[in-house]
């Protein structure tokens, strides 16, 4: 008696074999279905196989996305509450559903399967992966993060970590809702983002930092011009005067690369108001504290730290990147200047993000850069060993503080004395 996998791979096995690859490329989704329906019928019927019409139709919608979508993947990639699929090998998919990371039933055929996989997802965005060229990062049309790895390098098999594209619009209101900051916060960054303080989201991975961004971004004037640079693009203002720029990865013969700091650095000639960088990863931040210090107030970007102080860190190694000779004093000087705020994100064990602290920067004294903490998350209690619970508090303004200045130049003192009203 043969088994349902068992008929699926001999049929899968002879209808691809008499695949004309140039013939199905030109074939309509819905003419591709009918003929692999044709076809699964005509076999099912010639070897006297048991297979009812509904595992039948189950065989064909395997067949179109493996030949037009992405395999196995694909009902992955359709489901709207996994936001992460990681595969780790033909036997090995792991998912992201609602913040929180598990082993998914999916599996491929094989390796060959995979990497097939593989190189179509590469070549959909014209990429290449092969033995010369194992590892591949790129952005998929509808705007998906991929990465990908293929042995040798990859030891156990294929590697393929897709970070989807969130196609709902999430403003602060809405992460407000979902419990990841107060109603305070939320109102605190709007007043920050709209009276053009330069900005810091830091976290780690996964954590929402270019969610986040994209939130602040919707309370920028829609009569600024607003340049954003990124390796993949995600952010999508919705401001009438956007550039959007792009980094580019070397060709086959390992020419052309633009980076972010050349995108930076062009940027500057191109009479921004504000400057909103992806993630700032390396040189490019020396740059980016140039503009900011340089009347292009209101710029904006992320980075990979788990504090505040690891960020200011971080940000002193990427200028050292940039500009080896600069004494840490002038940096940290160039640093305080510079950044206004740091907000600072976290994905917790119970699949939350939260904003664990919104963290001003009041200058410098010595050689040490002041931070003064407006809000912090405090968690108080872990509810059935899973959900954690807390409060945000926070200490309020002292007088000394920037935003506090620039509320006042823009008119919106009143709004952000509102936000302390009545909270601790």
């Amino acid at each position: 008696m043969y088994s349902p996998q068992a008929i699926y791979l001999a049929l899968r096995k002879r209808i691809f074999n008499s695949l004309d690859a140039a013939a199905v490329t030109n074939l309509s989704g819905e003419e591709l279905r009918n003929q692999l329906r044709q076809a699964v019928d005509v076999l099912v019927e010639k070897d006297n196989l048991p297979v009812p019409a509904m595992l039948r139709m189950d065989f064909v919608n395997r067949f179109v996305d493996e030949i037009k979508g992405l395999g196995p993947l694909q009902t992955l990639i359709d489901d709207h509450d996994i936001s992460d699929i990681m595969v780790n090998g033909p036997d090995c998919v792991f998912i992201e559903k609602k913040g929180l990371l598990r082993k998914s039933d999916v599996r491929f055929i094989d390796e060959e399967q995979l990497l097939g996989i593989a190189k179509r997802i590469a070549a959909s965005v014209g990429r290449r992966v092969d033995e010369s060229q194992p590892m591949c990062d790129a952005r998929l049309l509808d705007g998906s993060r991929v990465n990908i790895a293929i042995p040798p390098v990859a030891i156990d098999g294929t590697s393929i970590s897709i970070r989807k594209f969130n196609k709902v619009e999430l403003g602060l209101d809405d992460l407000r809702g979902f419990g990841a900051m107060s109603r305070e916060m939320a109102d605190l960054l709007k007043i920050a983002s709209r009276c053009r303080l330069n900005i810091l989201v830091s976290g780690g991975t996964g954590s929402g930092k270019t969610t986040l961004l994209n939130a602040l971004s919707q309370h920028i004037s829609e009569t600024e011009r607003v340049l954003t640079i990124e390796d993949a693009a995600e952010l999508r203002l919705q401001q009438p005067h956007v550039v959007r720029m792009e980094t580019r990865h070397a060709g086959i013969e390992n020419t052309g690369a633009i980076h972010q700091r050349d995108l930076v650095i062009n940027s500057l000639r191109m009479r921004p108001d504000r400057i909103i960088v992806g993630e700032c990863r390396g040189g490019e931040a020396f740059e980016m504290l140039q503009a900011m210090n340089t009347g292009h107030d209101g710029s904006m970007s992320t980075l990979h730290a788990n504090t505040p102080r690891d960020a200011l860190g971080r940000l002193e190694s990427m200028v050292m990147m940039a500009a080896p000779n600069l004494p840490l004093d002038a940096i940290r000087r160039n640093i305080a200047s510079a950044v206004d705020l740091i907000v600072q994100v976290s994905r917790l064990f119970d699949g939350s993000r939260k904003v664990m602290s919104i963290t001003e920067i009041m200058g410098i004294e010595g050689n040490n850069v002041v931070l003064e903490e407006i809000f912090r998350f405090e968690p108080t209690k872990v509810l059935g060993g899973e959900r954690i619970e807390g409060e945000f508090i926070t200490p309020g303004l002292i007088s000394r503080s920037s935003l506090q200045k620039k509320a006042r130049m823009f008119g919106l003192e009143d709004q952000l004395k509102s936000v302390f009203q009545g909270v601790s």
